[in-house]
């Protein structure tokens, strides 16, 4: 394959390079445009919110979209709901389209521009928890 990392890949299919965190181990296409992403690890990275990747991500590749996810989830009010597809520059320009099966979830594609690191769901826990501070020191 031509495309050298999954970033230059999703940029060739109109998407955003950021979609993916910063730990894909490997990637491939398939002839009928089956995308399959692994990551080093499973982890949680963060847009508009957080958002949940398993080790493997899987997906219909199409131009400006990513249909059929699996791997992927979102949290929306303390519930963690599969994301269906993404899809960029729909319906307007400069918004990504979330489908979370029971909502649409439209987000700036500026928080796309580069991949978001991975943290592991500890971490995220603890990122501005204020609590941190007040602990007992030994």
């Amino acid at each position: 394959m031509a495309t050298s990392s999954i970033q230059d890949l999703l940029r060739s299919r109109g998407l955003p390079a950021g979609i993916f965190p910063d730990n894909v181990k490997s990637y491939k296409v398939n002839l009928d445009g089956r995308l399959e992403v692994e990551l080093e690890q499973s982890c949680m990275a963060e847009f508009d919110g957080r958002v949940h990747f398993d080790r493997v991500v899987r997906a219909n590749l199409s131009y400006g979209g990513l249909v059929g996810l699996e791997g992927l989830s979102q949290e929306e009010l303390f519930l963690w709901l599969p994301v269906k597809c993404i899809i960029a520059n729909d319906p307007s320009p400069g918004v990504m389209l979330f489908d979370i099966g029971v909502a649409h979830k439209q987000l700036s594609i500026s928080l796309f521009e580069v991949p978001p690191p991975c943290m592991t769901q500890e971490d995220m826990e603890g990122k501005g928890d204020w609590k941190k501070g007040f602990e007992f020191q030994k």
